[in-house]
């Protein structure tokens, strides 16, 4: 999906052979706005959850090689959206990675654009929300440069247990519908 004149990304939906990827993912370098790496069985567990998503879903995200829209180009991180009890109700929320070769190019902006339009096809809830750190500029500038609004800063927990200060940025995922 290309949006905007970024680059052309494909959301190919979460399978049983993609735990490859969070093992890359979990690094001290990647992980060091969400709590360090995991443990192998904590690995795991994301990836059945994953897997498992009973609301929401995960996706690799794929370099689109114009080459029939297969989803077997290189992968270049992950990106997802799963419910989120938020202020006395539920939202959608998103989070993505990016592997580090790939940062600087737009591609999280580009998967976070594509995600947002699947979220609102797929329904269910008026908003998808992204809580990255409030220090954290990379996270930030593509929920500004992907169309998020900024609602203002939040306390947030993540993981469990490990209190954080959060922008909250949101899409509302009504907004340009006709009906």
């Amino acid at each position: 999906m290309e949006l905007n004149g970024g680059p052309r990304v494909l959301l190919v939906p979460w399978a049983g052979g993609d735990l490859w990827l969070l093992r890359r993912c979990n690094t001290p370098e990647m992980t060091d706005q969400l709590g360090g790496p995991e443990s192998e069985e904590q690995l795991v567990s994301r990836h059945r959850r994953y897997c498992e998503l009973a609301a929401g879903r995960m996706y690799r995200v794929v370099l689109d090689g114009d080459d029939g829209d297969d989803g077997d180009g290189e992968t270049v991180g992950s990106i997802g959206y799963w419910e989120h009890e938020w202020q006395g109700g539920t939202v959608w929320e998103t989070g993505w990675a990016v592997l580090p070769e790939y940062q600087g190019r737009g591609l999280a902006v580009s998967a976070a654009r594509a995600l947002v339009g699947v979220v609102r096809e797929a329904g269910g809830h008026p908003t998808l929300h992204a809580f990255p750190k409030v220090d954290h500029s990379a996270s930030n500038g593509v929920c500004r440069k992907a169309g998020f609004t900024l609602r203002g800063q939040a306390d947030f927990e993540y993981p469990k247990g490990n209190p954080i200060r959060s922008n909250d940025w949101y899409v509302d995922l009504r907004a340009g519908l006709s009906g």
